[in-house]
């Protein structure tokens, strides 16, 4: 997309029975063009999710996968609402404007704790640390963060999941 034309993100996948809300900061063109959450073929989330759960969620149609994360207790949603960005990559973003994260506990009366995947998702952590539940900082699932092997990602992200008993 060229950087000047200002990207809507995707809605947020939460309910009433949200206990953990992973929160990255803004999808990715493929994601944006799917009109799904973590679309990118190489991005480890929905592998993460599939290890801890122990269940093909890439081999489920989306609707599926996504009913199967709320009955699991887990929302997914992204620090920003819109923004300009040529590509997909974080450090592309301009003029981002917040999604309303101050209202995450009404959306979510059972939660009990934010996850921010990446670093650029938890620079909104000085936001998320003000609604009384704990914030986590998860490394990043997008094929960018090559630092991490799965393993480290998957030992990272399972501890979160089981700490909100969602594992």
């Amino acid at each position: 997309m060229p950087p000047d034309t200002l990207l809507q993100g995707l809605s947020p996948v939460i309910d009433t029975r949200t206990r953990l809300i992973v929160l990255g900061s803004f999808p990715s063109v493929a994601s944006l063009q799917a009109g799904e959450y973590y679309a990118h073929p190489r991005n480890q989330f929905w592998p993460l999710l599939s290890a801890i759960w122990s269940v093909d969620l890439r081999a489920q149609p989306y609707g599926e996968r996504l009913r199967e994360v709320q009955q699991r207790g887990l929302g997914i949603w992204d620090v920003y609402a819109h923004c300009r960005r040529e590509g997909s990559l974080d450090s592309a973003i301009q003029d981002a404007e917040f999604n309303d994260l101050a209202g995450l506990k009404q959306q979510a009366p059972q939660l009990q704790a934010i996850a921010h995947n990446g670093g650029e998702s938890a620079r909104a952590m000085r936001f998320t640390r003000t609604l009384g539940v704990p914030v986590l900082r998860l490394p990043s699932t997008s094929p960018a963060n090559a630092s991490w092997s799965f393993e480290r990602k998957l030992a990272a992200w399972r501890e979160a999941f089981t700490t909100v008993g969602i594992a």
